[in-house]
């Protein structure tokens, strides 16, 4: 029995407040059961999970009639509790007869703490920095890991295996540091806010995730002066810098592992001696040969996060790694598979850093619902407060690629409330929405091809190139989806070089070098009109948000802040379709006025795939959008 008229958990008439509440809420319930029913008493009963799985049986009142329906109603005290309450509604009649609603989930989050709004509100963007721009070609002599440079920039990565049969990752492009302080205006003008940065520190793959000193930038990208000088000239400019912080595991070449004996040993690693002081950081089965790593990869060796020395060195310690580099000048880190990380070790993290920088932010890669994951056995702490800011919103990107591929907009606006509804405000509003990352198959070949062709052997998605229809289709796709991800709560993010239109399936084909002097030039002036509009706009930055339309390809929602209102509609589909307006608007991205002169109705025209940023026509805001696009 789910019946929404009788209860909606996502409606303030029927669970007051609406979402996630903070401990010390008194949730309030209502429930309409039709008077034909006979229902004398609900009786709701709440497990909290964090509380030893206590349950909490409450009777709701009668409290009289609405029409053809009894109205029950009572409220649930959280007191201090945090976690997640699991709650059912059960119906009973005098004759006997029972239903039950749910379960359905309750958030419960600390809000001691304020989360700084600065991430959430801007655009991020994120930089491969390999891979990004280069001002010479370096010099791999005396840095570790046997690299090799590619000499031409225009090179492809390499993918084969050696003749070992291993994919080393060991072929560099030669980006660095002094490559992205070069292209920091063009970042601005696209109205970049925060640049995200994949790993910088030392190591020895082209990826760097398994980090080799977590003490020095890689070589290759510069230098600790080179750091502080692009975070001051960034800060200049008004943006600020996330670093992508590891510490799951570090490199088997490291400092501290030091698997091949690459470093220095006058301090061993551990895979040199049981008596080294990073011994303890790993688990050996047999020393020194079989060890824990991430997900079975050898050149990965995980970490004991709860060996008190790992903690001084990555958290506690006055000149800990993470105070430190944000003392250089980062603004705040993104983890790497935060769900593979302790609770305990998170919000230590997250202590640490607002310790060093107080409006320091803390994002996690979480790739399902953060507000229920359960990694290792374990219910996770991520958005309940003093742990991440906000998360790697993967659900948006699924939700939206399947929405622009044909998809119904009712399976996106369901899972996009299903989220909200379960996250903090802050939490919702602090998301690192994208389209693409270095994880996924680039989103024009994705939108243009239409899936990620893994049917096909690995060499086929090396050679592949859009044709000039699937490159077309990808690029309208992309265009709108653009606009989705501009326009929603959470902080854009863009993978660099999708604004050129660079083209490619999964690693590394997703990691080819930024196209300078062959961007697409419609595609860099349309990001930059929406990173105009989202920066200027308090509606898309902060504001709520409500639907207004989704039914099939139709996609419609207002964003509100205080006098601001902006509707955002979308089109998905390949018929022209149209929406209600309730007065004249403006379409920001095109300059044209609705309805249109001579018009019978009032409606904003939506042709396929197409998609608007409508304002009221009487409070248009000069952005001058349509000259940049």
């Amino acid at each position: 029995m789910t019946n929404p008229f009788i209860f909606d958990p996502r409606d303030p008439e029927s669970k007051f407040p609406y979402g996630a509440v903070p401990a010390g809420t008194q949730v309030r319930f209502t429930v309409r059961p039709p008077r034909a029913g006979g229902y004398s008493r609900v009786i709701l009963t709440a497990r909290f999970e964090s509380r030893d799985n206590a349950v909490v049986e409450r009777i709701l009142l009668w409290h009289g009639i609405e029409g053809a329906r009894d109205v029950f109603t009572g409220t649930l005290e959280t007191g201090e509790y945090v976690g997640l309450v699991w709650y059912t509604l059960r119906l009973e009649g005098l004759d006997g007869r029972s239903a039950e609603l749910g379960k359905y989930q309750l958030t419960v989050y600390d809000d001691s703490e304020t989360v700084p709004g600065w991430f959430g509100e801007g655009l991020t963007y994120q930089i491969f920095p390999d891979r990004f721009r280069r001002r010479a070609i370096p010099d791999p002599t005396g840095m570790v890991g046997g690299r090799t440079v590619h000499q031409s920039w225009e090179e492809e990565p390499v993918y084969l295996p050696d003749e070992h049969g291993e994919i080393r990752n060991r072929d560099f492009f030669g980006g660095s540091l002094a490559g992205v302080r070069e292209k920091l205006t063009y970042l601005r003008r696209l109205g970049v806010e925060t640049i995200y940065f994949c790993p910088i520190f030392e190591g020895v793959e082209n990826h760097r995730y398994g980090t080799g000193d977590y003490e020095k930038i890689d070589p290759m990208l510069g230098d600790e002066a080179q750091f502080r000088l692009l975070c001051e000239e960034a800060h200049h400019l008004g943006m600020r810098i996330m670093l992508d912080g590891v510490f799951n595991h570090t490199g088997y070449i490291s400092r501290y592992f030091n698997g091949d004996g690459s470093y220095p040993s006058e301090v061993p690693g551990a895979a040199q001696s049981t008596e080294s002081p990073y011994y303890p950081w790993y688990h050996f089965t047999h020393w020194p040969d079989r060890y824990d790593s991430w997900w079975g990869i050898y050149s990965l060796p995980a970490v004991n996060e709860s060996e008190s020395t790992y903690l001084d060195y990555i958290i506690r310690g006055e000149n800990s790694i993470v105070k430190r580099w944000l003392r250089a000048g980062a603004d705040g880190w993104r983890l790497d598979v935060a769900d593979e990380l302790p609770d305990s070790f998170v919000h230590a993290l997250h202590t640490a850093a607002r310790e060093a920088k107080k409006d320091a932010v803390v994002i996690g890669e979480v790739w399902e619902d953060g507000s229920n994951k359960i990694a290792y056995g374990v219910r996770r702490k991520h958005i309940l407060g003093g742990h991440c800011d906000g998360l790697m919103n993967y659900p948006f990107r699924n939700a939206a690629i399947s929405y622009l591929l044909g998809g119904d907009a009712r399976w996106f606006r369901e899972t996009m409330e299903g989220l909200r509804a379960n996250y903090p405000s802050t939490a919702y509003y602090s998301a690192m929405n994208a389209l693409g990352t270095h994880d996924t198959p680039r989103i024009l070949t994705l939108l243009g091809v239409g899936s990620p062709c893994t049917e096909y052997p690995k060499s086929w998605r090396a050679d592949f190139r859009m044709s000039e229809e699937e490159y077309a289709r990808g690029k309208a796709r992309l265009k709108l989806g653009a606009v989705l991800l501009y326009a929603f709560p959470g902080s854009p993010t863009l993978y660099y070089g999708d604004e050129a239109g660079m083209e490619g399936f999964e690693d590394p084909f997703n990691r080819r070098t930024f196209p300078w002097g062959r961007e697409d030039s419609e595609l860099v002036s349309w990001f930059t009109a929406l990173g105009c509009i989202r920066s200027w706009s308090q509606a898309l930055r902060k504001g709520d948000i409500s639907y207004v339309e989704a039914d099939g390809p139709v996609l419609a929602f207002r964003r509100t802040w205080e006098e601001e209102s902006m509707l955002v509609a979308l089109n998905a589909g390949a018929e022209p379709a149209s929406l209600p307006l309730s007065g004249p608007m403006k379409d920001l991205l095109t300059g044209e006025v609705f309805p249109a002169p001579g018009a019978r109705t009032m409606e904003a025209a939506l042709p396929p795939c197409t998609a608007r940023l409508l304002v009221p026509l009487r409070l248009h805001l000069a952005c001058r959008a349509k000259e940049t696009i």
